[in-house]
């Protein structure tokens, strides 16, 4: 592919083995509600529960992941993170007839995922710092490569055997923990320390609580995703169980997230052609992601059948392509060093959102199916919407990472 020479090698490697990572990780989630509803005979209701314990776990994961980056380093830190959730994952399958262990092993895997997330985002950053807004892209373009590849087979695979689809997951995580660790590495080696160690002196750190206080540059843009997120829950505790109960199969809702996958890759244009002409700035890619947002929310709202869900997932994976690479890059251009920091923070509220929506949604459905669920999911949607217009609003004019006072820069 041609939009690929111009990287380097590394960076090649790197999308690689994203993609193949997130190929893994994206073979069991999309049916997790269905693995709880008919595998295990539970509720909607325990299967938004078993995501809360997973996205509470992934809330810690993320502030953690995001403090400990200079502390820990990127090494130790995204390493051992990778290799829990591996251990956490291929332990599923022997708990999930203890539902109480299994709910426990669901929070463990949440919480290690995330507790790597913010330190890749920070690390890639750090790294290429000339072009880390298109690598961002780049990146989440892979990763969602992946994500059509992992949910193309996903339902075929559930009716094989759930199980295995945590045993290829925790395998692939594995593999993936020890491509960094041979990748960071060879990095250390030939460039030395690069972000990848802890920090000699600890006077360098910056007290959270001052960090905290900076709340225009974090609070509203989290308060946006957070609502995103709890709104996103209408697929897995709505669309999920409709389509169970109206008799369809289960690669009938996977093939909805594998349109997702196969979007975000075809759809690059369109979205290249949004931020030209539209939507040039991080602050107003994040606002029109809303938008679209609410705008498929209503689209299931009003209309209940499969190809209105196929028109939703368009749109939804429209705004998904706006927000995923513009919030680690807003951060990363005005945050400097304490980027890690705030990528933490950002993620743990857009991830409480996960924390919220599945067990209320969940509730929602059992009550009365799928309109009580679509009607929260555009409500949230607008509260989106508004926060983050009040982002925008709060944070123009600032435009680089001198705009954080010095006294709480980390950088300087």
């Amino acid at each position: 592919m041609k939009w690929l020479q111009s990287y380097p090698r590394e960076v090649k490697v790197f999308l690689v083995a994203s993609l193949v990572n997130s190929a893994g990780g994206s073979l069991m989630w999309p049916l997790i509600t269905m693995f709880v509803f008919k595998e295990l005979g539970r509720t909607v209701t325990d299967a938004g529960l078993v995501i809360l314990v997973m996205s509470l776990g992934g809330i810690f994961g993320q502030l953690l992941g995001g403090a400990l980056y200079h502390r820990v380093g990127v090494k130790r830190l995204i390493v051992g993170a990778l290799g829990m959730s591996a251990v956490s994952l291929l332990t599923l399958p022997y708990v999930s007839g203890h539902w109480y262990v299994f709910m426990f092993f669901m929070g463990l895997v949440g919480f290690f995922n995330s507790l790597s997330m913010p330190a890749i985002q920070a690390f890639i950053g750090f790294r290429f710092v000339e072009r880390r807004e298109e690598l961002f892209n780049v990146v989440y373009v892979a990763n969602n490569i992946g994500v059509a590849i992992g949910t193309a087979v996903s339902g075929f695979l559930a009716s094989i055997s759930y199980n295995l689809s945590f045993i290829i997951n925790g395998s692939i995580s594995a593999v993936f923990a020890l491509f960094f660790l041979v990748y960071l590495n060879k990095i250390q080696q030939n460039q030395g320390e690069l972000n990848l160690e802890k920090r000699k002196n600890s006077s360098e750190d910056i007290k959270a609580w001052k960090l905290l206080g900076q709340y225009k540059i974090y609070l509203f843009m989290g308060l946006g995703s957070f609502c995103i997120w709890l709104g996103n829950s209408v697929w897995n505790n709505g669309v999920s169980p409709f389509t169970i109960l109206k008799g369809m199969p289960e690669w009938n809702y996977s093939i909805l997230w594998t349109l997702n996958g196969v979007l975000i890759f075809v759809g690059q244009p369109f979205i290249l052609w949004l931020k030209r002409t539209f939507t040039g700035s991080a602050e107003s890619q994040m606002t029109a992601s809303a938008i679209f947002y609410l705008l498929g929310y209503i689209t299931i709202l009003c209309f209940h059948t499969y190809p209105s869900f196929i028109f939703a997932m368009v749109l939804i994976t429209f705004g998904e392509m706006l927000i995923s690479p513009a919030i680690p890059s807003f951060i990363a251009e005005r945050t400097g060093k304490s980027a890690p920091f705030y990528l933490g923070v950002v993620g743990g509220i857009g991830s409480a959102g996960r924390v919220v929506g599945p067990y209320t949604m969940g509730m929602l459905f059992d009550w009365n199916g799928l309109v009580p669920v679509a009607g929260l999911a555009v409500f949230i949607a607008v509260l989106s919407v508004g926060s983050f217009i009040v982002h925008s609003f709060v944070n123009r004019g600032s435009n680089h990472v001198g705009d954080i006072p010095l006294s709480v820069r980390s950088d300087v």
